[in-house]
């Protein structure tokens, strides 16, 4: 099982995402499967931050545990990432910033000093030059040929003027050939080569699926990890024809979104915790309207501003529970980039089928990190049914029908024969007011009972439409994993380590979180011997979940709440505990 990890680490501010992107995108292009995990502080300058990337010919589903390279650009760097360093792992640094010596880092590991900032001298006084020359040492040790990370280079730097790309090529150069003729090597160098393949964090994922699915308008205000879908979509936003609106805050960008929706335009909006608990009044609305809209919350570790770079799965109560009183909605949580694409897709489907909101729930560490993904991975052939069907009969419209599907007929605000009312208050059929001069009365109070019966029965649609739970292994182990999100890419890693220990475990995986059909998933946990419930926050929301609705107990969890991801050494401990 051939791999290579590399980690680059230093201060905000030295470039190190830059870094940690152009050894991702070296490796992609060598048709390599990646993992990148961009950690950094909220702060502009100071503060530690690193890079992991992991490179293999197998698939990759997490950071892993360990790294055969360390680029440190400080010795805090050394202090923090070596003891993770494998076995003859190397240290890449310059002996001008500071010195380190064999006792200052564990046994076994080889220390390579290289003189960056000299490179960078030859070219310009700007130090950051040097993190060229680091990436060219970096890229040989790693057997990343100097050609593609040239290429990279070049194209990270490309819309720069003057000769800053030049000497980003030269300098990585310097950095190739002073690495090469120092002759190191490194036992789990890669030199695969394969078609190329596609860097895609979640959040593009997301972009990408709603851009499919139809999207014509995004609303947004920028809040960290979710500002990257407003990004990747305003970059495209002319190609692809969809209008993207920063708003003032996100209580506009609801109100904006459900608005555009009314008017027959398929509409999403995106925010973090703190920006989706401000937009609960107007998920309501929607709600109460019957208006179709997909709302992306992609959770930080909180409460309030918390660890705003950070990750954790402590929103799902929130997202469960947003608004007041009782509406249908269903919660949707993505695992992977393409998994991320496709469930956009069925958000604006179902959304769209049974006229109400729909939240996609992810976190920082799905949102943020990056997958090298196969480009046959994507179907564009979407198909995007009008939900537009009443016709004129010559009746009165009745845009709230009694329906058994609790979906009633959908027409566009102004189309002739089909005028309707739409307020937020509680109303009849037609529309029609029922909660000023007529409420408190019988008849009243019947028809309160009615439409709330009305809306609440798109819940039994959703639950049969939403992607169902589904089992990942062997159908007949010991130990199931149970897990939603980003923590299902650990537990993938976990399991492949168990397996090589001859100990088989399996995983139910849940893509969809609410509503859920009964019956399907007790016959599921039927099947299971012993579970472990694998989940990223304090109280086991999920787990809660499961046993409000179905009864179902968990007596094994790994909760994990530190705002770190998980780790697969984390949960192959915590599994063995178990079995």
């Amino acid at each position: 099982m051939k791999e290579i990890a590399v980690r680059v680490g230093g201060q905000a501010g030295d470039g190190i995402a830059s870094i940690g992107e152009s050894v991702s995108r070296s490796f992609t292009r060598m048709g390599l499967n990646v993992f990148g995990l961009n950690a950094y502080q909220s702060v502009i300058r100071g503060g530690h931050v690193w890079f992991a990337v992991r490179a293999a010919e197998r698939p990759l589903h997490s950071q892993g545990d360990h790294a055969d390279i360390l680029y440190a650009l400080d010795h805090q760097t050394v202090e923090v990432h070596a003891p993770i360093l494998r076995e003859h792992g190397t240290i890449i640094y310059d002996p001008e910033k500071f010195t380190l010596t064999p006792g200052d880092v564990p046994a076994g590991l080889q220390l390579m000093g290289v003189p960056t900032l000299e490179i960078a001298r030859k070219y310009t006084s700007q130090s950051v030059l040097q993190n060229a020359a680091g990436i060219g040492a970096t890229a040989f040790l790693a057997g990343i040929p100097l050609d593609v990370v040239q290429n990279v280079l070049a194209d990270s730097f490309g819309k720069k003027a003057g000769e800053i790309v030049q000497w980003n090529v030269g300098a990585s150069a310097d950095g190739y050939k002073f690495a090469e003729q120092q002759g190191f090597t490194h036992p789990r160098a890669l030199s695969a080569r394969g078609a190329p393949k596609l860097l895609m964090t979640g959040n593009q994922g997301i972009a990408l699926g709603a851009a499919a699915a139809g999207c014509k308008f995004l609303v947004q205000y920028p809040m960290t990890p979710a500002t990257s879908i407003m990004h990747w979509l305003a970059a495209h936003s002319h190609a692809l024809g969809i209008v993207v609106k920063q708003s003032e805050d996100e209580l506009a960008s609801i109100n904006m979104a459900v608005g555009a929706s009314y008017a027959g335009v398929r509409t999403m909006t995106a925010s973090s915790g703190g920006g989706f608990a401000l937009m609960t009044e107007g998920l309501g609305m929607a709600g109460m309207t019957e208006v179709p809209v997909v709302v992306v919350d992609a959770a930080r570790a909180g409460p309030s501003t918390g660890l705003p770079t950070k990750t954790e799965q402590g929103d799902l109560n929130l997202v469960m529970g947003a608004g007041q009183g009782e509406f249908p909605r269903a919660v949707l949580a993505p695992a992977d980039p393409v998994e991320a694409y496709r469930l956009t897709i069925a958000a604006f489907d179902l959304a769209e089928r049974y006229q109400t909101p729909v939240i996609e729930l992810t976190d920082f560490h799905l949102a943020e990190a990056m997958e090298g993904i196969d480009r046959s991975a994507f179907d564009f052939n979407v198909p995007i049914p009008s939900p537009y069907t009443v016709e004129p009969n010559g009746h009165d419209y009745r845009r709230y029908e009694d329906t058994e599907s609790g979906v009633s007929p959908r027409a566009l605000p102004g189309q002739p024969g089909l005028n309707h009312i739409t307020l937020s208050d509680e109303h009849d059929e037609w529309g029609g007011d029922i909660s000023d001069i007529r409420v408190g009365i019988p008849q009243s109070i019947a028809i309160r009972e009615k439409m709330m019966e009305k809306r609440m029965r798109k819940l039994k649609g959703l639950a049969r439409d939403a992607p169902p739970p589904f089992f990942e292994g062997p159908t007949d182990a010991p130990l199931t994993f149970v897990a939603w999100g980003s923590t299902v890419g650990a537990v993938r890693d976990a399991m492949e380590i168990l397996e090589e220990k001859g100990k088989a475990t399996n995983l139910l995986r849940f893509p969809t979180l609410y509503p859920l059909e009964p019956d399907r998933v007790r016959s599921m946990f039927d099947r299971t011997r012993k579970t472990l419930l694998v989940e990223g926050n304090y109280s086991g929301q999920f787990a809660k979940l499961l046993r409000a609705e179905m009864g179902i107990e968990f007596p094994h969890q790994f909760l994990k709440y530190d705002g770190e991801p998980f780790y697969p050494h984390q949960i192959l401990e915590r599994a063995e505990e178990v079995l």
